[in-house]
């Protein structure tokens, strides 16, 4: 017996040919594991590339490739010629035409870790060393791996003749006349000194942001969306009328070459460029790259902005620059020995649906969302996501008890995409429609429409609806407005929803700041028991604000409570536009009140402003501008400001007249991390200078200022030419202006900005 490096990176027990070690040979029940785990990837197989309806996530299929994999490590006696792990792709459809490839299309091997990805370009450079007799490593071409259909065209002395889908491999299915529709695939090479005969093969793809607007096209139309770029690509592509696939906003990048006829490139990197002078459209994201920190620092990169790109990605491929060194490496039966694909941790999974429910918002919209099987997506495990309203859910098509995508990108919220219909007629029970409530489930009070244009239904009881207070109240806390971290959302129920006394300490936020510690005494909430830190199903009434005591320790605050009052005391003296967040007036976030904060100064200014002259400020508008004056008509509103007042917070800025107007009429964009200014430090220094402080990049900005981590604004500002700023040039340019800042930093330089 030997040990050796198993498909995962992992160390595995494999036997050698003609070894008799008993504990090699497969049970029964390792059998049948085997047999069903081959089965199943078969069939999910099949409804990816074949039906372009996926049953499982892509996570969840690589799982069990990979544990097929494992266990065919182990017991390579189980391995037959047509296991799944030695062939490549899907079958053809009887719907086209089979063409066989003149050169095979493999697969890529896929690793899930940096640690694996590592191992395997070790592993890599180990075999260019014995090739070459301890030569230099090679280079390694690095790009994105497109999340999209792969194509290979063939091409007759310049003259596209044909279009093919990977199909098995070998054989694919015959879409000229689809492919042709694509605007960007030339049918006529450009230039000359074409090959007599050449496969070219690439990534079919539709754009983020026009599958989005494609999306939202369908929803509006009240058709169901579709589930993914890809599949929706995968779609259109086999469409039997080809002026349904030109409907579709299809792209394509080229990223390798097939069989070719007097194609002399020595490289990869040089076969881009040539097609790219041929008139192929080639990717822009690849870079030749020298060790594997260089490959690791472009997986960073890309990981950091990977849905700031044209299109969606699922991982990094990596690849032998040279072409005589991937000869010489050569190929496995169903993956090259000099290519390999890292792939990013999943985005999108699949889980069960097990309710759609309703919530009462700040601003009384009732929204729904789904109630899901906790699942792992992106890094975090969700349970919930949101469903926007009910038009939403009919277009969506999902009904309870669904098999649904769910979609996570990054930071970016939840969402669940579509349902699995395939898998709808299994589900136990049977799925049903959701039904919109057509009272508040918090006050019952009648639900109603909103106003001419809004789709969204709402909770006219706005001053007594006890969820619309609840998120009031926990909004008014929020980073964006008092920044009270105290009064987090257990706390912002407990005050307002508690589950004894009867009588909530707040009836209305206007109560906020009169608040004593002493009045918190007996509020108890309901919560959970745990044992050994799991959850029974059993729950008890415990105190919130104050400790539980004893016979021999009194009751009193709890630390957070102290902390509470404090952070409440504080609050008193935030900025104006904070207090102006702080009030859930409909459309009026911290840019708006910014603007209207340095526009007018005081709190009575802007209530006594008239509906025109809020509408001038920039950044504000006749929208935001009808909100406020709609908002300061009820008088239970302006109770809330004259009971703050009355309690000490403070109702208007302190004006320095002696500060500098260094940037008047200067927009300025802050992105990253800098040392010594937190965002929000950083946006008041550049207001209280007389600039305006935006949050996205455009032709009209004037400055950058980037810190560490500053991601796509920062790329957007080079693409521009927009003067970018480390934070030394910042403090230069709120001293002194623009004419005492750099007039650009370069990345990379000593003591300046770089990715």
């Amino acid at each position: 017996m030997s040990t050796a490096p198993g498909p995962t990176g992992q160390t595995t027990t494999r036997t050698e040919p003609g070894s008799t070690d008993p504990e090699a040979v497969p049970s029964d029940s390792v059998r049948e594991e085997y047999q069903n785990l081959a089965d199943l990837v078969r069939k999910y197989r099949f409804a990816y590339y074949q039906e372009d309806s996926p049953l499982v996530s892509d996570a969840e299929f690589d799982d069990l490739f990979r544990r097929l994999e494992e266990i065919e490590a182990l017991h390579p006696e189980l391995v037959s010629n047509d296991s799944p792990t030695q062939v490549v792709g899907g079958e053809v459809s009887a719907a086209f035409a089979a063409v066989e490839h003149l050169q095979r299309m493999y697969s890529l091997e896929d690793v899930f870790s940096l640690e694996e990805l590592e191992a395997w370009l070790g592993k890599a450079e180990a075999s260019v060393a014995k090739i070459g007799n301890g030569t230099a490593g090679p280079a390694w071409l690095t790009e994105l791996k497109i999340d999209g259909l792969a194509v290979n065209l063939l091409y007759r002395d310049g003259k596209l003749v044909r279009a093919a889908t990977r199909g098995d491999g070998y054989t694919g299915e015959d879409i000229t006349h689809n492919v042709l529709t694509i605007k960007e695939i030339p049918q006529q090479l450009t230039g000359g000194n074409y090959p007599a005969e050449m496969e070219v093969r690439g990534e079919v793809f539709i754009p983020s942001q026009a599958f989005a607007e494609f999306n939202g096209a369908l929803i509006e139309a009240g058709k169901a969306p579709l589930a993914n770029p890809r599949n929706a690509a995968a779609g259109s592509l086999r469409q039997k009328d080809p002026a349904e696939t030109a409907k579709r906003p299809l792209r394509m990048y080229v990223h390798g070459i097939g069989a070719r006829e007097g194609l002399d490139t020595v490289s990869q990197s040089d076969t881009y460029r040539q097609l790219a002078e041929w008139g192929l459209p080639t990717s822009p994201y690849f870079e030749v790259l020298g060790s594997l920190k260089d490959v690791l620092a472009f997986i960073k990169r890309y990981g950091d902005k990977r849905h700031s790109l044209t299109h969606e990605i699922d991982g990094i491929v990596v690849k032998v620059d040279d072409f005589a060194t991937q000869r010489a490496l050569g190929f496995t039966s169903r993956v090259p020995r000099w290519a390999v694909a890292y792939k990013y941790p999943p985005e999108e999974v699949h889980t069960k649906l097990l309710d759609i429910d309703v919530n009462v918002g700040r601003t009384g919209r009732v929204t729904p969302f789904g109630v899901m099987e906790p699942v792992k997506v992106a890094g975090s495990t969700v349970g919930m996501a949101t469903l926007h309203n009910q038009d939403v859910v009919k277009a969506k098509g999902v009904k309870i008890g669904d098999i649904v995508i769910l979609r996570k990108a990054g930071d970016v919220i939840p969402e669940i995409v579509g349902p699995v219909l395939a898998l709808r007629d299994q589900q136990d029970p049977p799925v049903r429609d959701f039904v919109m409530p057509t009272e508040c489930p918090s006050c019952g009070t009648p639900l109603a429409p909103g106003k001419e244009g809004d789709v969204d239904i709402r909770c006219p009881n706005a001053r007594s609806c006890p969820a619309q207070l609840r998120e009031r109240v926990f909004h008014l806390a929020g980073r964006g407005g008092f920044d009270i971290e105290a009064l987090g959302w257990e706390a912002a129920i407990a005050l307002t929803q508690p589950a004894e006394p009867d009588v909530a300490p707040l009836s209305t936020e206007a109560a906020l700041f009169d608040l004593t510690p002493e009045a918190l005494a007996d509020v108890r909430i309901r919560r959970e028991k745990r044992s050994k830190g799991v959850a029974t199903g059993e729950f008890e009434l415990v105190p919130y604000f104050w400790s539980k005591g004893t016979a021999k320790t009194p009751s009193k605050p709890t630390a957070t409570t102290d902390k509470l009052f404090r952070e409440l005391e504080k609050a008193k003296s935030q900025p104006l536009w904070r207090l102006l967040v702080a009030l859930s007036i409909r459309h009026v976030g911290p840019r708006a009140s910014r603007a209207l904060a340095q526009a007018f100064g005081t709190m009575d200014a802007i209530r006594q402003a008239s509906e025109e002259e809020l509408a001038h400020v920039d950044g504000v508008g006749p929208t935001i501008a009808a909100a406020l004056k709609e908002w300061f008509a009820e008088d239970w509103h302006l109770e809330i400001i004259d009971r703050w007042a009355a309690a000490g917070v403070r109702m208007e800025d302190e004006r320095d007249e002696s500060m500098p107007r260094t940037l008047e009429g200067l927009t300025v964009v802050v992105t990253g991390s800098l040392p010594n200014f937190s965002r929000d430090e950083a946006k008041e220094a550049i207001l209280l200078r007389g600039g305006k402080a935006a949050g996205s990049v455009s032709k009209n900005t004037s400055y950058v200022v980037a810190g560490e981590n500053a991601g796509t604004k920062l790329d957007k500002a080079e693409q521009l030419g927009i003067p970018v700023l480390d934070e030394d040039g910042f403090r230069e340019l709120l001293a002194n202006g623009p004419a005492a800042a750099p007039a650009e930093t370069e990345a990379g330089e000593p003591g300046q900005v770089s990715e």
